[in-house]
């Protein structure tokens, strides 16, 4: 289908008037997307991949068909009258100091900073009673914004600092070494690096990990052999020493390094998956030692606390899907001589320690609950939190007598405290000065039963005072997969969206990791129907009991979220008036052959493991489930061209798809961020840029063609 006309309604300024008056018709050429014949076989059954073509990221053919449909697109988000006003409108309110918490390093403090509109937080640093400097500004790193800091990590006595860039939003990163003192860069820049954090030891050298460089695109090549080296300051990148990995029989898709704080120990992370991992540790104090088995399979998630001398801290879920604490001495570590320290809850754990304590946040029900804990076992406290939301940062060095830890919730904007270790204390660091009122606003949590019965929570929030009339501009954002948790946090978009009278709504599906192993595992493979059915259930509840109705409801994600989104859309078309699929993964048959997707086998399976398998991805899968003649929703899929994670091909070929078979008025538009990836370290104007689009294409197929809250916008132009 090359033509649309979309006819559209004027809502009145007030969102529920049900006076509308017809509007000039928005036209929308779309650009021709030639097919090709490609064929694949899957046990005996032929499935056809027209598009398959668009997965070439370095032709010129493709390059030409991403200008075309941004120039459609575009043309077509110039049409929304208000759209400017919403860009206006999160600018200003994005447009407020943000500071991180301090930390300590050497014989500086540092911190980051973020003036307002800054496209990159800025490192600064003071030393005692001294002045804040600037140490690191990744503004200064590329003219658009779009080179970002990656990871920032220090030698123990903090003269030498090592700090990742990434850059056009790619997961392949750069690291530069510098001397703190003098910020003089002492060695040549590292490169081909990815997936990887960097743990130093002592002052000499530190670990980092790798793939090797792919043959082919970078940006979309397979990468599926990952690998740990050693960097010893002063040498050569080429004379790095290879720690772990490499052996072509026994691929490892994910490796970590890690140093404990004494320097004592190294332990590396080895997994197939994006589940699972095999745990090893090796004495960093006796020569010649070598890498000896923790956990030597990869049925379960392993990683160390911390270590008090040879005794271990290990957090797990073996035989423990919520988790649980357990110890073990370094000279013996295998699973059978392991010891319950912390035992296994009603709730799942997140560990941490700090100030010589060790600290246990649980999710009830997707709420923080944290307790404090000493090395011998004993609970010291229940740290009492400022409210009900979600609490992160309890940790820090052993030798610290403070640290500072976030909270936040769906409606207010995440505060920082200091903590006092030893009286379990704490008072207001920092809290931001947003023209925004929390109390205006009220986040309640439901239960609703999905298709098979299963209760799922959900969070919904608001203005306070919201007629239940089904006339709600409603987004319903959800993930659902790779034990994720969607636990209550800010958003300066979603405040946007919530001024205009908006709902905001967030399942905790199956597929995530609130409640633990079994209900991640309860939304993988061949129960991955679970998580969309989830999502399905939501949208109805939100129906039902009428925060909106499918005129008004609008389906968001991202990733993993994304795939959920066109999952969703191609199953019950009538259910949502918009799709908004980001980055998605929407080709199951093949995302496992590109950059690291092989990894995400875990949660999806691959087409390849049997015939079972690829008829069940085949059924859901969202390019292959696209059907003509069907009236499917306004849809605005956006990715980035530097998409090295879920490469953009994905949605390019749903795009293509989507427009070939549309058969209402409905637009089917992408939106396709130039020089930017999967998400992280998006330059805050690119950020804001693409939220106003979204934001503005959703309520203009809702309807609406006047900012309800028109108060907030005459307050931005007087």
């Amino acid at each position: 289908m090359n033509k649309l006309i979309l006819t559209t309604v004027a809502a009145s300024i007030v969102l529920a008037c049900e006076t509308h008056q017809k509007k000039e018709p928005i036209i929308v050429n779309y650009p021709n997307t030639k097919k090709v014949d490609t064929v694949d076989h899957y046990f005996g059954t032929e499935v056809s991949d027209p598009y398959r073509w668009l997965e070439d990221d370095r032709s010129q053919e493709t390059e030409t068909w991403v200008n075309d449909q941004n120039k459609t697109t575009f043309n077509y988000l110039n049409n929304i009258s208000f759209r400017s006003d919403l860009k206006n409108r999160l600018e200003k309110l994005w447009n407020y100091e943000k500071l991180g918490a301090p930390f300590k390093e050497g014989n500086y403090t540092y911190f980051y900073k973020n003036d307002g509109l800054q496209n990159q937080y800025v490192v600064y640093r003071n030393k005692e009673n001294g002045e804040k400097e600037v140490f690191l500004d990744p503004n200064s790193f590329s003219e658009d914004g779009t080179t970002s800091l990656a990871g920032l990590s220090f030698s123990d006595d903090g003269s030498i600092a090592a700090y990742s860039i990434s850059e056009g939003g790619s997961d392949w990163r750069k690291v530069i070494i510098l001397e703190t003192e003098t910020r003089k860069i002492v060695e040549d820049t590292l490169v081909d690096i990815k997936f990887s954090g960097i743990s130093w030891k002592g002052n000499e050298g530190f670990f980092y990990s790798s793939y090797d460089k792919p043959k082919g695109s970078e940006l979309s090549a397979k990468t599926d052999q990952h690998k740990l080296y050693y960097h010893k300051l002063g040498t050569s990148q080429k004379d790095d020493e290879l720690i772990f990995g490499g052996i072509p029989s026994e691929k490892h898709r994910y490796v970590g390094g890690y140093v404990t704080e004494d320097n004592r120990y190294l332990l590396v992370s080895a997994s197939v998956s994006t589940s699972g991992n095999k745990l090893f540790i090796q004495d960093l104090t006796k020569a010649n030692s070598t890498l000896i088995p923790i956990v030597d399979h990869t049925g379960s998630d392993t990683s160390l606390l911390g270590n008090l001398g040879t005794k271990l801290y290990l957090v797990t879920n073996l035989d423990a899907p919520n988790k649980k604490i357990v110890t073990v001495d370094a000279s013996n570590p295998s699973i059978e001589n392991w010891i319950d320290f912390i035992p296994e809850t009603d709730h799942v754990l997140t560990a941490s320690s700090g100030g010589g304590f060790f600290f246990t946040e649980y999710m009830v029900d997707a709420i923080s609950k944290v307790y404090q804990y000493d090395y011998d076992g004993k609970k010291i406290r229940e740290v009492q939190l400022p409210g009900v939301g979600s609490a992160s940062g309890f940790g820090g060095k052993k030798e610290d007598k403070e640290f500072y830890f976030s909270f936040t919730n769906y409606n207010t904007p995440a505060s920082s405290y200091k903590y006092n270790v030893a009286s379990g204390e704490y008072e207001l660091y920092w809290k931001p000065e947003i023209d925004f009122n929390p109390a205006d606003y009220e986040s309640n949590q439901v239960f609703y039963s999905s298709k098979d019965g299963t209760k799922i929570p959900m969070i919904i929030t608001h203005k306070k005072g919201l007629d239940l009339n089904g006339k709600n501009p409603t987004i319903l954002y959800g993930y659902g997969g790779f034990n994720i948790s969607l636990t209550p946090s800010f958003s300066i978009i979603n405040a946007v969206w919530m001024e205009q009278g908006g709902v905001y709504a967030v399942p905790n599906l199956r597929g995530g990791g609130e409640y633990g192993k079994k209900w991640h595992d309860a939304g993988t493979k061949l129960q991955k129907q679970n998580v969309f059915d989830d999502f399905i259930a939501a949208a109805e509840y939100l129906i039902a009991n009428n925060y909106t109705s499918s005129d008004y409801l609008a389906i968001k994600g991202g990733s993993n979220g994304g795939l959920l989104v066109g999952a969703a859309m191609t199953q019950r078309p009538e259910l949502m008036k918009v799709a908004l699929p980001a980055v998605g993964v929407l080709d199951m048959l093949r995302y496992h052959t590109f950059t690291a997707g092989a990894g995400w086998a875990y949660d999806y399976g691959t087409a390849e493991d049997n015939e079972e398998m690829f008829q069940y991805l085949k059924n859901y899968s969202p390019v292959h489930n696209v059907k003509n003649g069907i009236n499917y929703p306004a849809t605005l899929i956006t990715t980035g061209d530097h998409d090295d994670r879920v490469v953009p091909a994905h949605s390019f070929k749903f795009a293509a798809v989507l427009q070939e078979n549309q058969a209402g008025h409905n637009p089917t538009l992408i939106r396709i961020e130039t020089n930017a990836g999967h998400g992280a370290g998006t330059p805050v104007s690119k950020t804001i840029e693409q939220a106003a689009d979204i934001f503005g294409f959703t309520l203009y197929n809702m309807g609406i063609q006047e900012l309800p809250n028109q108060s907030v916008i005459k307050e931005i132009k007087g």
